[in-house]
């Protein structure tokens, strides 16, 4: 069961961090290893971002990356819709559009950010997403805040071993559609709203 306080304060402290990297015009990636899901509320974060004059960086884009997986080794592309990464099967799908693969890899936040730094940069200073994303980012140093489904464990360790900046927990597979509140309350405690 999730508590809606700690869902609450969470969210609240995630504006906060939304806020204050606005307040600065810095440079922020952001990726989701559930597309169908949360790309919408990444999308919207990513366009406010971009609008408070924050670079939404999207390095590696079309670059492979081998996952493994329980069925064995797949090879995946690094993409990026809306501003927002994500990885989708190298076989399926076209550039640019919103269908990708379900990943809690950190794998493709690892090659986003190694490919920035071969570039001479900008890196981000925050990364914002889910998964494999923010845990990989978090490892690495760069601050990351993020989205949790409360059976996923990997997320809350993180931030419980000071990785992570913010957690929010909640249930990150209903339809995209339920997220559109999150979306709006997110933007508006960060004074993002358009």
């Amino acid at each position: 069961m999730i508590d809606p306080e700690r869902t609450l304060a969470a969210l609240d402290a995630f504006a906060g961090r939304l806020a204050a990297v606005a307040r600065r015009g810095a440079p922020v990636l952001l990726g989701t290893g559930h597309p169908h899901r949360l790309i919408g509320f990444y999308g919207a974060l990513a366009d406010a971002l971009s609008a408070a004059g924050c670079a939404v960086l999207t390095p590696a884009q079309g670059r492979c990356v081998d996952i493994t997986t329980r069925f064995g080794l797949r090879t995946h592309t690094l993409d990026y819709v809306r501003g927002v990464g994500l990885v989708r099967d190298s076989e399926v799908g076209r550039p640019g559009c919103a269908t990708g693969a379900h990943s809690h890899s950190p794998l493709p936040v690892r090659l986003a950010l190694a490919a920035a730094e071969e570039a001479g940069g900008p890196l981000p200073e925050l990364v914002i997403g889910d998964h494999g994303w923010v845990c990989g980012a978090g490892q690495l140093g760069f601050e990351a805040i993020g989205l949790a489904d409360t059976d996923d464990p990997a997320p809350f360790v993180g931030e419980a071993e000071g990785l992570l900046s913010v957690v929010v927990p909640l249930d990150d597979g209903v339809r995209s559609d339920h997220y559109l509140p999150l979306t709006r309350y997110v933007l508006n405690r960060a004074c993002l709203s358009q």
